[in-house]
């Protein structure tokens, strides 16, 4: 940090907020509307988030393109066609820089520049910001929307620096394309980014050898193109389409829960069921499944059966197939992916897959990977082993509340919010897209979230308070009530080996961070508590 007279010279801004994905891009512009100052700082070259880092082939959504988007404005609304039902990374990013445009917000927006340390100044009751580029900011309200995924995860592979070959991460995929045409390809890791990818590769490679070391309950995402005809259907029923999206636990335009238990019904009708949801689209499996699929372990059982039959259905050798059917969680522990050929890949000659539990990577060599069995030559290697989830991105800011308190310390042993935005310490930070958010369709929990902080600031402006800081008492009851909520689902799902609990990461601390009452109650709550007049929150 720089000299205190530098500081007090630096730009300042009422607020400052971090990453321009959906949600930074959000709360730039209810912060700019509301009249205030803002600067938005962003490490990528452009605007998109994890749509403008994650550009591997076959990376795309998995909610409903039409429920991703932004609602609040009916002319940004009216004025995009989406191109498919799930659209892809390219779409989505030109759908993002699109709403900047509309907007006209690009003004506000630092491109190429990291957040490299965040300090309150008691002093000054304001943040004090450190940039990669040498830049000092100051600003009253700190803003990180980060992002739940977006700090990249490798793992610590031995002697990976020694490899001559390509080498890329799906999440800092690089923006000219990737040639694999006749190369020898490794794929380590298969959860979303990996259940997309390998079979794009699959296609066009010599060979690809996918290396899995936890398989996940991936179910096919049906996708299909949107015609005009459908995007004006949707624009004419869309407060319907919201109704539905408000009300669905998950926030995704579905059905919602059968109101049955699975065993409720005969054996005859609960197949049928379970054919629709398989030829459903996205997400539906999950949120539309039968009442007690997440909580009864008997019932989680029959589904997950269900998908493990048509996994083995899908895959022509019974071995491969059996090393791809999860053993250690019932569907629903984790966000299962949602694919397009995937399992069909394993059915190719070109195709391999390396059980990491029966044979480990030992370590890179100049020519690929050598494992406890065998070694491998590869032209390129993709590594696509996920993030450090939720808390990470956070961390990796370098922020420092009251009395020099580091976040990584106050969260410590698990992050301590009030609906995943204030901190006890840390006055006048304000996360978005963190821990503690609703699980499903990331951006209509977070658009509840921002509306909630814009609230918060909008009182303290309009009282000319200096600082909004909750209680350490109140964020303790909401983490205690998010602990409650996923304690309610029961053990069957094994939890523990979920990202949303760090358990990706050696070392970390296990414990739930999100939100799994649902988006609707996680919205309820928020807007109660504003109506309330913030209980648990001063502004001094």
């Amino acid at each position: 940090m720089s000299h205190p007279s530098e500081i007090l010279s630096a730009p300042r801004f009422d607020a400052v907020v971090v990453g321009a994905g959906f949600t930074g891009v959000y709360a730039l512009e209810r912060l700019v509307s509301m009249g205030l100052s803002v600067k938005l700082i962003e490490a990528g070259s452009g605007v998109g988030g994890t749509w403008h880092w994650n550009r591997y082939p076959g990376a795309r959504f998995d909610s409903e393109s039409y429920s991703y988007g932004y609602y609040h404005d009916q002319e940004l609304l009216d004025s995009w066609d989406w191109s498919e039902k799930y659209a892809g990374a390219p779409e989505i990013e030109r759908y993002l820089n699109h709403a900047v445009d509309h907007w006209g917000l690009r003004e506000h927006i630092q491109l190429d520049t990291k957040v490299v340390g965040a300090v309150y100044n008691e002093a000054t009751k304001e943040w004090d910001i450190s940039l990669s580029t040498g830049e000092e900011v100051r600003c009253k309200y700190f803003v990180p929307a980060v992002g739940l995924l977006s700090a990249t995860y490798t793992p610590p592979f031995p002697n990976m620096e020694s490899f001559e070959g390509q080498l890329h991460h799906t999440s800092r995929w690089p923006h000219e394309p990737v040639d694999f045409t006749g190369k020898k390809v490794a794929v380590i890791g298969t959860a979303a980014s990996g259940v997309q990818i390998i079979p794009k590769i699959a296609e066009v490679a010599e060979t690809l050898t996918v290396f899995q070391r936890t398989p996940n309950w991936a179910t096919p995402l049906n996708n299909h193109p949107l015609t005009k005809e459908d995007m004006a259907s949707i624009r004419a029923n869309f407060e319907e389409i919201r109704a539905k999206i408000d009300k669905t636990w998950m926030a995704f335009p579905h059905e919602g829960p059968d109101p049955r238990n699975t065993f409720d019904v005969s054996e005859e009708e609960r197949l049928k069921k379970y054919e629709q949801l398989y030829r459903q689209g996205g997400l539906s499996k999950v949120s539309d499944n039968f009442a007690d699929m997440a909580r009864n372990p008997e019932a989680n059982a029959a589904w997950s059966g269900f998908i493990a039959d048509k996994i083995r259905e899908r895959v022509k050798d019974p071995v491969v197939a059996e090393k791809l059917i999860p053993k250690d969680h019932g569907f629903g522990a984790k966000r299962p992916p949602q694919e397009t050929n995937y399992y069909e890949a394993y059915n190719r000659d070109n195709v391999a897959l390396v059980d990491l539990h029966e044979t480990p990577i030992v370590t890179f060599t100049p020519a690929g990977i050598e494992t406890t069995a065998l070694d491998f030559d590869f032209d390129i290697i993709v590594l696509a082993t996920g993030f450090d989830a939720v808390t990470g991105a956070q961390l990796n800011l370098n922020i420092r509340g009251v009395d020099g308190l580091e976040l990584r310390d106050a969260w410590g042993e698990g992050p301590i919010t009030l609906f995943g935005a204030l901190v006890p310490g840390f006055p006048n930070l304000f996360i978005t897209g963190g821990p503690h958010v609703g699980v499903g369709n990331v951006p209509r929990a977070t658009e509840h979230q921002v509306n909630f902080i814009i609230a918060a600031i909008a009182k303290a402006e309009a009282e000319g308070a200096t600082t909004v800081a909750v209680t350490d008492e109140a964020a303790r009851a909401f983490v205690d009530h998010v602990l409650d909520a996923v304690a309610a689902l029961g053990g069957n799902l094994n939890y523990k080996n979920n990202w949303y609990t760090g358990g990706n990461i050696p070392g970390k601390v296990r414990v739930f961070s999100q939100y799994s009452e649902g988006v609707p109650e996680y919205r309820r709550r928020m807007e109660e508590d504003a109506a309330k007049g913030f209980p648990g929150v001063v502004f001094a």
